[in-house]
């Protein structure tokens, strides 16, 4: 466990087809963090450094590619409608099946690349819980098929022996937060949900939906 004067780096994991509440809810939980913890650091990285589409058009850079990214100390897999293309996507697959698994985090959909990536084999994990527009599945019910996941769990966060996976779009703040307490302990993740408002629902998110720890 680190204290708030020790560095950590998050790197954030992009796509085209991405949501960008996922990719803001991730930020922003790390931004304000970055007031009480001053040598937080993240890091975005897509396949290729530069810009990257989002879902609906909205253009974001990514710091570094695959082949130059730092050292994380974690590596939070955003989600989106692009996850159809991800999990065939060699270069993403490969990149993710390399890292420490008690290193690996998703948000939403971000855990279906995850899947793929073999990160989740054997494991317990929690995605989006339901099919949105034109999808004929849910995305959890996916996850339970189609990849070597043990059980799924509609919990809003699900960490099995460290690979932290978290569920639909606005979870994002609640799996940073999840991060970051595991990182700097949940006195100092509290407080983190305190200073952007968000202790109530976090709260709430966990009395219903459950933290699970396997």
């Amino acid at each position: 466990m680190k204290t708030p004067s020790e560095s950590s780096r998050i790197g954030i994991i992009i796509y085209e087809g991405v949501e960008p509440i996922d990719v803001g809810g991730t930020v922003g939980v790390i931004s304000m963090a970055q007031r009480i913890i001053p040598a937080l650091d993240y890091v975005v990285i897509a396949e290729q450094a530069g810009p990257v589409k989002l879902a609906s058009g909205l253009t974001v850079l990514a710091d570094t590619d695959f082949g130059h990214a730092p050292s994380c100390d974690a590596y939070i897999v955003t989600g989106g409608p692009g996850w159809r293309d991800q999990v065939k996507n060699p270069a993403m697959l490969a990149f993710l099946a390399k890292q420490q698994p008690a290193r690996t985090a998703s948000v939403c959909t971000g855990a279906l690349i995850l899947a793929a990536s073999g990160q989740l084999a054997g494991k317990t994990a929690t995605t989006r819980r339901r099919s949105v527009g034109t999808e004929a599945d849910a995305p959890i019910d996916l996850l339970a098929t189609q990849h070597r996941v043990s059980h799924t769990s509609p919990a809003a966060i699900v960490d099995d022996n460290g690979t932290i996976t978290s569920g639909g779009v606005s979870l994002a703040i609640d799996g940073t937060l999840y991060v970051l307490g595991k990182l700097y302990g949940d006195p100092v993740r509290d407080e983190i949900a305190s200073i952007i408002e968000y202790d109530r629902a976090f709260a709430a998110n966990r009395d219903a939906l459950g933290h699970i720890t396997v």
